[in-house]
């Protein structure tokens, strides 16, 4: 499962401006980043008189625009998503996923703090914190880098975060709901079901396998 580290500190404290300098770090190491932007007051990405702008205009729900360089997805969401769906629905082929906010998510996070501009922390150790970066020394049981420390900070991600996640992992969710499952049943699925791709063509070796299950209802 691709890792999620959540950005997050108060307002003018420079999250962005950290992860612009975070990024560049970590994709010279050879490591693949996605970003996401939480933004609570919603957002326009397609300008009005666009061609994508009137497939929204026109009722679709979904509107895709591709060119040989990028691709994006403008589409209708019934509420605001977790970092989890985000990355579950949408992000693939990546090393690791940096948000910007999302302080009352579940994820990791790091917390920019400069002391001219604030008194106290956002986030404990209790909130998932795992570092801080600032100009001002904590002593509260996590990491904390200088605000020009990128090789440090990018050095305790590399350690603690991507190079812990390289282990085998397997995952069962239902419905969408993560399933708990004690480590025989996990090695048992892992094996049975390598067991059995083993003997097809062109799976002998995998590093990520994926099998979803859609349309089984029971009805009665």
């Amino acid at each position: 499962m691709i890792p999620i580290i959540s950005i997050v500190g108060k307002s003018d404290s420079g999250k962005t401006t950290l992860i612009e300098k975070l990024v560049p770090e970590l994709t010279r190491r050879g490591y693949r980043v996605a970003t996401v932007k939480h933004d609570m007051h919603g957002f326009e990405v397609d300008r009005e008189g666009k061609d994508s702008w009137r497939h929204k205009q026109a009722g679709a729900h979904t509107v895709v625009i591709s060119s040989p360089q990028k691709l994006a997805l403008i589409r209708d969401v019934e509420k605001d998503l977790t970092l989890d769906e985000i990355r579950r629905k949408w992000i693939q082929d990546v090393d690791l996923i940096l948000s910007e906010g999302y302080k009352r998510d579940v994820q990791p996070k790091i917390e920019i703090f400069r002391k001219e501009k604030h008194k106290k922390l956002l986030c404990a150790k209790k909130d998932n914190l795992i570092a801080i970066v600032s100009n001002q020394k904590f002593r509260v049981g996590v990491p904390c880098f200088d605000l020009e420390d990128m090789r440090g900070l990018a050095n305790f991600i590399e350690k603690d975060i991507l190079k812990s996640k390289k282990e085998k992992e397997i995952f069962l969710r239902v419905d969408g709901r993560p399933i708990p499952m004690t480590p025989f049943v996990r090695d048992f699925l892992s094996k049975t079901i390598k067991g059995m791709l083993s003997a097809l063509r062109g799976c002998q070796t995998s590093e990520s396998i994926e099998i979803r299950i859609e349309g089984e209802g029971q009805s009665g």
